[in-house]
């Protein structure tokens, strides 16, 4: 990441000590790697069991990392699997900052002589890599290594298109987290305008002949683009603004919904952001614009599946307050006894951005790794001992009643809907 970096990515577990968090499954990467097995043994016992366990948990790890240069493609896809579900659970940075140009040079290969499926699981190891090691010296040698062979693929357009897509998301975030000169940033990003202004609407009206799969390149390039937008400079913004904010509403009419909630959410992005730089800054086609985001808003065209007009018409309700009032529906993420509110499209792309990889793992991170909380300004981790983590987690008796009671409200206010469509349809 361009801005300022600490030079350390470390954000781990220090003895007996770990983070809240709110899904065992999740940090319990696999079941023999829980230091929390056995509650009823005696201290002595407990901290053998969870020495032992590390060790078992490492030793896997070491046979995965093996196993990426194996002969038989489904083992590797497997041990790339493996290396992902338990860096996207667990903080391991001490292990992994000792093998990374092992694991890189895994990785490598994988990108350049794998097939789609694997090529696509390469590329996600890469990300998670990064976001283990944190934004400094070593993820930018990481980086180094794996972005010429990123660019390389995603620019060919005789290469697989799952991994094409795998690559035009990976590469954003990589460049985010590692990337140590935003000039090369901005050429990253040139290369992503490359690929999703072909999806442009032309100026007679007529749409460019582009298959779904490669719609959805253009969709991932996209996202990436908008993702480094959130790191460029003020006098770049409004350089951006000057180039694409005329011509990203073209991406509006595309028939896919996912292009289209993408270029919506980038346009009020791409206003928030130059808003911020020029309050005082005009759009010559702002009514336009607004009509078209208000139709998609209130979208109610028969040959669109109802799923997609539902989920198109909830983004476009914001994208449309943002554009027109600058607002921003605030979203609020628990994780243990913290809470990070998302309340800017910034934020918000960022936040998505990370938990695409990360999945489920997304609020352990957010409580123990420094990198992220970091970029959130979380500050550094709360820490808190097994014991008092017990005592605040609530029992299966008050979970019950808790869902028991919003079932309960949800039911009853479903059913006053119902009784008024009911009078309506008497009357």
């Amino acid at each position: 990441m361009p801005r300022a970096k600490k030079r350390s990515g470390r954000g781990g577990q220090q003895g007996n000590v770990q983070p809240f968090s709110d899904e065992d499954a999740s940090i319990e990467t696999l079941s023999h790697c829980s230091s929390l097995s056995d509650r009823t043994s005696a201290p002595e016992e407990a901290g053998e069991s969870e020495e032992m366990t590390q060790e078992d948990f490492q030793y896997k790890l070491k046979v995965y990392i093996d196993s990426t240069v194996d002969k038989s493609a489904k083992t590797r896809q497997g041990a790339l699997d493996g290396l992902k579900t338990a860096m996207a659970t667990k903080i391991l940075y001490d292990f992994i900052s000792e093998r990374r140009m092992t694991i890189t040079d895994s990785i490598e290969r994988c990108l350049k002589k794998g097939k789609g499926v694997e090529q696509s699981a390469a590329a996600s190891l890469a990300c998670l890599l990064c976001i283990q090691l944190g934004s400094g010296i070593e993820s930018e040698e990481v980086f180094k290594t794996l972005k010429p062979v990123f660019k390389t693929i995603l620019n060919d357009e005789t290469a697989n298109i799952q991994a094409r897509q795998a690559y035009a998301t990976s590469l954003g975030l990589c460049t985010l987290v590692a990337e140590d000169d935003i000039l090369d940033v901005y050429a990253t990003m040139e290369s992503f305008e490359s690929l999703f202004t072909r999806s442009y609407v032309r100026e007679d009206g007529t749409r460019p002949s582009v298959s779904p799969q490669t719609t959805q390149l253009h969709t991932n390039a996209l996202l990436s683009w908008a993702l480094l937008l959130t790191i460029c400079t003020g006098s770049h913004i409004r350089a951006i603004a000057q180039k694409h904010l005329a011509k990203l509403p073209r991406l509006l009419e595309n028939d896919d919904v996912n292009m289209r909630i993408a270029a919506g959410e980038t346009i009020a992005l791409l206003f928030e952001l130059i808003r911020d730089v020029d309050p005082d800054f005009e759009f010559d086609d702002w009514e336009p614009l607004c009509e078209k985001l208000n139709a998609l808003a209130t979208d109610c065209n028969k040959h669109r599946a109802k799923t997609d007009k539902r989920k198109q018409r909830s983004v476009f309700r914001n994208v449309l307050k943002a554009v027109e009032e600058g607002d921003f529906q605030t979203e609020s993420i628990r994780f243990g006894t913290e809470r990070m509110v998302i309340d800017s499209w910034v934020r918000k792309r960022t936040y998505d951005a990370f938990r695409e990889f990360v999945g489920s793992g997304m609020n352990y991170h957010l409580q123990a790794n420094e990198f992220i909380r970091d970029v959130f300004e979380l500050g550094p981790p709360m820490l808190i001992d097994s014991a008092a983590l017990k005592a605040m987690k609530s029992s299966r008796l008050e979970r019950h009643l808790y869902n028991a009671a919003a079932f309960k409200a949800r039911t009853k206010a479903r059913n006053k809907v119902r009784d008024k469509r009911i009078d309506v349809g008497e009357f």
